[in-house]
């Protein structure tokens, strides 16, 4: 038994570690938007494996306490703001292209930004600029050689 008095190997472990968590975010020892510590730093500090701290992780997420942020990790989540799900780059770019052509900005025969514009333009790789312009396959044509077109209504 630690000093917290958690067993690091029982079954379950991963509720001990959710509850005093918990008791963390509460104390306001952790601000909203503040990062959390690592899974590394929490697997050290609790003795436990990876996965457990996943789990405990992954339950205080569905509860709404903690959100994920891509390359900034777990943070507090800001109770006066309704957590916003993010959507992948390429959903993104996509969703601007779809509204580009639903509001006739890019009009029926207009050609599409190529790979490499959208890549310069969002600063993305090659593949998520090749998904984004793949997503939108049932408003657009491809002519070999030559790009991608928005389709006649």
């Amino acid at each position: 038994m630690r000093k917290d008095g958690m067993r690091s190997t029982a079954w379950g472990a991963y509720r001990g570690i959710t509850e005093a968590l918990r008791i963390r975010l509460a104390s306001d020892e952790f601000k909203p938007g503040a990062a959390l510590p690592s899974e590394a730093a929490l697997v050290a500090e609790y003795g436990v494996a990876r996965n457990t701290v996943r789990r405990a992780l992954d339950q205080l997420t569905g509860e709404g306490l903690i959100v994920t942020r891509p390359g900034r990790g777990r943070l507090v989540a800001d109770p006066n703001k309704p957590v916003q799900p993010i959507r992948p780059q390429y959903q993104q770019i996509a969703a601007e292209l779809r509204e580009q052509i639903e509001s006739g900005e890019l009009a029926a025969g207009a050609i599409l930004p190529s790979e490499s514009a959208l890549v310069a333009q969002y600063g993305v790789a090659r593949g998520t600029a090749r998904q984004a312009l793949a997503a939108l396959q049932d408003v657009t044509v491809s002519v070999q050689g030559k790009g991608r077109y928005v389709k006649p209504r």
